[in-house]
């Protein structure tokens, strides 16, 4: 486990979670520019990690774990910092992203330990929500210090764009672990 700790992917994850309570400061504080360019080097080591996993053949288990892991955990932290100290982000629309994730994670923290499934890979729904998360972030500290229009614009399509896509990718999961659920009881009727 040290070992995979030490490789540099990880170390790059890891650096991202050091980034979370700078960036947090930075909103904080009014900083936007900060914390902008503070979530731009973290998404930047997003990148890098994986490249790296993959050029240097570093993949590992506990990366495997600690990326999505990582990236949720700054995404989550973004959305309920812009919310509570300036409501730059509305309420609803973090309230939804949170429920959404945390009742992923209950239910696939339940389906992992009863052995219904040992692995649950996000679906492009997911994936594209995340993006629609990572582009809103920047665009909504930019609406800070900036009175562009296309940066208002930006705000606007990615909030628009994260809420629809956590509600479609919300059921959608419901509906793949409801198909679990019901895969896994036809197994075990199979085997008894």
């Amino acid at each position: 486990m040290i070992k995979q700790l030490r490789s540099a992917p990880n170390l790059l994850t890891l650096l991202r979670l050091l980034f979370i309570p700078f960036v947090v400061i930075a909103v904080q504080q009014h900083l936007y520019m900060w914390a902008l360019g503070i979530f731009v080097v973290a998404g930047i080591t997003d990148g890098l990690d994986g490249l790296l996993a993959r050029v240097f053949n570093q993949k590992t288990v506990l990366g495997q774990y600690l990326d999505p892991i990582a990236d949720k955990l700054l995404l989550s932290t973004m959305f309920l910092v812009l919310s509570f100290f300036h409501q730059i982000i509305r309420w609803p629309v973090t309230i939804l992203v949170f429920s959404r994730d945390i009742l992923i994670v209950i239910v696939c923290a339940i389906l992992y330990a009863t052995g219904v499934m040992k692995v649950f890979r996000p679906s492009w729904l997911g994936k594209a929500n995340t993006v629609a998360q990572i582009v809103t972030v920047p665009f909504a500290l930019l609406a800070e210090v900036s009175q562009a229009r296309w940066v208002h614009v930006g705000k606007h399509l990615g909030i628009y764009a994260t809420v629809a896509l956590t509600v479609f990718s919300g059921i959608h999961y419901i509906v793949r672990l409801a198909f679990s659920f019901r895969h896994a009881g036809t197994r075990t009727a199979e085997t008894s």
